[in-house]
């Protein structure tokens, strides 16, 4: 009937209206959870983006330091002398062995020189020979200038003994040159060490028939040796003469030698870009050999005030270097210029000044601002 309302549709709609207000409620409940759990989270991600970075930290010192050059090279002997024999005979006797010391004017060899004994002799003789002839000349020609002159003998005899007198001047004078030539052979018998030094090598035996010319042996000079290394073209422009070199050996771990340069050479080698440079090294007590292998540092100037980091605080991007250094709590990035290696530290030559903190260790996970916790 019309205007009339059922009890059960009445209920009904009681009960829909219960469950659409459990729904607002649920949907109410939810939202409220929803932002509750959004806020979490990004108090959550806000908690993380403060969350310190432990790093460890260094005070970037400035420190007096030499700028150099770093290289490798070769000991060398500072003279090498090749002695051989100027006569042609047998060799009697040879009196070193490899590794031998000898003084400069030592003898070293000797020839069999009874052959040359003998020519001296015999150059003695005719000297001896053409000075009598020439005295003889000498009074004919006084005779003979006398007559001469009281015109008892024609000008063609008186200048017939002008000239057997300069011919035999000439004799004398050639029988001179024989005895001295023969002298000197006779000299040459026996072979003297030119210089001091060892020998390094030796070719003969005693007994050899050898002729002029023959290889004996060497002899190197040791208590003065070269020290022989490249320098890049980029740092030629830094090399003087007389600047100081320190180097190292492996024979001797834990050593340092010195030595100054001598000789910058005339030109760059076309393969490497780079010149040879050669230093002098006084080998006291003679521990180094030559042939030693070496790792040479050259020094290029005198010591001036460098800003120095370890190795390990720096960053590589491609072609810029970056470290970070703390600034209160926060991480501070700075682009910088580095210069020379000393060790485990290195240059900093622009960027960075003395006594800022520079983070060591941690510098990976640091961002420009990031706050860090200094580890003690």
């Amino acid at each position: 009937m019309l205007g009339r309302t059922s009890p059960l549709t009445g209920e009904n709609g009681a009960a829909q209206g219960r469950v659409r207000a459990g729904a607002v409620v649920m949907a109410v409940l939810l939202c409220a959870a929803v932002s509750a759990s959004v806020g979490c989270k990004k108090q959550e991600q806000k908690a993380q983006k403060e969350k310190a970075v432990n790093v460890r930290v260094w005070t970037a010192e400035s420190r007096p330091l030499r700028p150099f050059v770093e290289s490798v090279g070769t000991l060398n002997p500072y003279e090498m002398v090749n002695v051989s024999s100027e006569l042609d005979g047998i060799l009697q006797s040879i009196h070193v062995d490899e590794g031998s010391s000898v003084s400069r004017g030592q003898v070293i060899a000797e020839m069999k020189e009874t052959d040359y004994r003998l020519a001296a002799e015999q150059a003695a003789a005719a000297l001896k020979q053409a000075e009598a002839a020439l005295a003889n000349a000498k009074l004919e020609h006084q005779r003979k200038e006398a007559l001469y002159r009281e015109e008892l003998v024609t000008k063609q005899q008186f200048d017939d003994i002008v000239a057997r007198l300069a011919l035999a001047q000439g004799d004398v004078e050639r029988a001179k040159a024989g005895l001295d030539l023969a002298k000197e052979r006779l000299t040459k018998a026996k072979i003297f060490a030119p210089m001091a030094g060892s020998i390094k090598e030796k070719k003969v035996t005693a007994g050899d028939y050898i002729r002029n010319g023959t290889f004996l042996v060497s002899i190197i000079r040791t208590d003065l040796l070269k020290l022989a290394f490249s320098v890049p073209d980029k740092d030629v422009g830094s090399l003087r003469e007389g600047q100081d070199i320190v180097f190292t050996v492996d024979s001797f771990p834990g050593r340092e030698f010195r030595g100054k340069v001598k000789t910058l050479y005339p030109n760059l080698e076309e393969k490497t870009r780079s010149l040879l440079v050669e230093a002098q090294v006084v080998n006291q007590g003679g521990s180094l050999k030559p042939g030693f292998f070496t790792r040479v540092t050259l020094y290029t100037g005198p010591a001036k005030d460098t800003v120095v980091v370890p190795i390990t605080a720096l960053l590589y991007d491609n072609a810029t270097t970056k470290l970070f250094t703390v600034e209160g709590d926060r991480a501070k990035e700075k682009l910088v210029k580095i210069g020379r290696k000393y060790g485990e530290f290195m240059e900093i030559a622009e960027g960075l000044k003395a006594k800022e903190i520079v983070v060591i260790v941690g510098q990976n996970n640091l961002m420009e601002g990031v706050q860090v916790n200094v580890a003690r």
